[in-house]
């Protein structure tokens, strides 16, 4: 049987904002989802690090889906499968290692 898809509640068009804030954003809007509901990212650029702090952060409470792949955009669907404990909003910052050198989001 399929699993039943989230329903997208909200839609984060990352390009326009500073790279600084993005990863910050995305984890404050992840926070306000309930389980089953998900939000979709629009970025110019392939999220790797926002997928590996979700990996670090909440570990088995997100689902990941690319709706587009670039080579412009790229469109994510991240799900809430079930309520977090902590925080991440909190402690969300780049992971990347790009210092905010414009390798996030």
């Amino acid at each position: 049987m399929l699993a039943a898809l989230p329903q997208t509640v909200a839609t984060l068009d990352l390009r326009t904002l500073p790279h600084p804030e993005r990863h910050r954003l995305v984890f404050v809007q992840f926070a306000a989802l309930q389980p089953g509901e998900a939000v979709e990212l629009i970025n110019d650029h392939d999220p790797l690090g926002l997928r590996h702090q979700f990996d670090q952060h909440v570990p088995g409470y997100f689902t990941w889906a690319y709706s587009e792949s670039g080579p412009q955009d790229w469109r994510v669907v991240v799900g809430k499968t079930a309520v977090h404990t902590e925080a991440p909003a909190a402690k969300a910052q780049c992971g990347c290692g790009s210092n905010g050198a414009g390798g996030c989001g």
